[in-house]
């Protein structure tokens, strides 16, 4: 059963990067969703104490006069010699030097070379990092240092966006972590606007990259950063994507274009293209991995909405789905009843009335992923699937619940629950009235 949607028109290419665009889709200063719900970083996170331990300290002028460490952290029109982190890694050492001179480039504070763009420059940068760990942390307080007391609008604007870019495709180091946390964090501040570039805004969206890179990962699969998809990163900078947003913000963003759709399009979308490829007769559907090269490019075309033609293997769709769960920025079923669904995970009447107690969209997409399986749960389909209930608890329980304990025992029994819930779920909760939708 297709979507009707799946015809519209698609959505019109990616604006250009260039400060038109920027001035028109610019929030409000007052804009700033985290700043207040997210803990605030301790001041031992400075950035600065993280230079005092760990940066080579330059020299300028003629007598070789060590920089200060505040000024070897501010923006420079100046090229560097050698890296900013202290390094022995010779790859490393040879690379930070014409990092830094890119990021100059893209920032426009020097002169592109024949045949460059800024998308190839983020394009190049986004490889050299992705491929190579050793140099995150150098890029990212190269990064820190431009933006740092960088009076230019322009200048200062597109570094930051570098770093939302950058943010897409891989994390700093567990050790530099809580420090590019603590940058992006005291940025998010409106007090640290530029007259002319709502820096809080830019900061706001990296740290939520920061928080969706840290648990992720950096992109994975065998194919490096595409210029596609630094085209999106640069996009969903002011055109939030459809991944890593809470429901509330995914609805608005389909508000215009499906008005009366009381579902997410992307989640319908998705369910509706498994089940068109037979997903449920297909052996270890959920279970068994999409090519994790098509599921990166099928959510380029999601987030287009899109749904392209040529797809054929339902494990692409089905693995975009949970990822689509499990990357909402706040769980399907909220921290807040947590405790109760895992107290009530057997408890089928409780169960039932914890789901009826929800926020009404986190009701109803909970309610359609339990119809969604249900289907799946039919003995004639697990008997092609081998997926049972306990296998599809198994294996989406993690994408409505989260686990915020850090207690490896907890963590471990709570699993178990987390499957017991969602299994109490696919065998007692009443989703008839879905079926019109579904």
């Amino acid at each position: 059963m297709m979507l009707s949607s799946q015809s519209d028109a698609q959505m019109s290419q990616y604006a250009s990067i260039g400060s038109l665009q920027r001035q028109q889709n610019r929030p409000t200063p007052s804009t700033n969703p985290l700043i207040q719900k997210n803990r605030k970083p301790t001041c031992e996170n400075d950035i600065e104490n993280y230079a005092h331990a760990n940066l080579n300290r330059h020299k300028t002028g003629l007598f070789g006069k060590k920089l200060s460490v505040a000024n070897m952290l501010s923006w420079s029109k100046e090229s560097i010699k050698k890296p900013m982190i202290a390094a022995n890694d010779k790859k490393v050492k040879k690379e930070a030097i014409e990092v830094f001179k890119l990021i100059q480039m893209y920032m426009c504070d020097r002169k592109l070379k024949g045949g460059m763009t800024q998308l190839g420059i983020a394009l190049d940068l986004a490889k050299r990092g992705w491929s190579c760990p050793n140099l995150r942390d150098e890029l990212y307080i190269q990064l820190c240092k431009q933006t740092t007391d960088n009076r230019r609008a322009e200048s200062l604007e597109r570094g930051w966006e570098l770093m939302a870019v950058m943010l897409v495709f891989f994390p700093p180091s567990v050790h530099f972590h809580d420090y590019l946390e603590g940058y992006i964090y005291r940025n998010m501040e409106p007090s640290f606007n530029h007259p002319e570039v709502p820096v809080n805004h830019y900061a706001t969206h990296c740290f939520k990259k920061l928080e969706k890179a840290s648990t992720m990962g950096a992109k994975r699969g065998q194919k490096k950063p595409a210029m596609e998809e630094v085209q999106a990163a640069v996009h969903c900078i002011f055109h939030p994507s459809m991944f890593g947003n809470s429901l509330d913000e995914i609805m608005a963003l389909q508000q215009d274009r499906f008005p009366g759709r009381n579902l997410p399009w992307v989640q319908v979308a998705l369910s509706e293209e498994v089940l068109r490829l037979n997903g449920c007769r297909t052996e270890g559907i959920f279970r068994v991995p999409g090519d994790i090269d098509e599921v990166n490019g099928l959510k380029l075309h999601v987030d287009r909405w899109q749904l392209p033609a040529s797809l054929s293997d339902p494990h692409v769709p089905a693995s975009l789905l949970k990822l689509w769960y499990r990357e909402l920025y706040e769980p399907l079923i909220p921290h807040v009843f947590y405790d109760d669904c895992i107290r009530n995970c057997s408890d089928a009447d409780a169960a039932v009335r914890i789901v009826s107690s929800l926020p009404d969209i986190n009701r109803l997409v909970l309610c359609y992923l339990i119809r969604f399986l249900q289907v799946f749960a039919k003995s004639e389909n697990v008997a092609i699937t081998k997926m049972d209930t306990n296998n599809l608890a198994m294996v989406m329980a993690p994408n409505c619940l989260r686990c915020q304990s850090e207690d490896p025992r907890v963590i471990l029994d709570n699993t178990t629950k987390q499957m017991g819930f969602v299994r109490t779920l696919i065998h007692s909760l009443d989703t008839s009235y879905l079926e019109v939708i579904l």
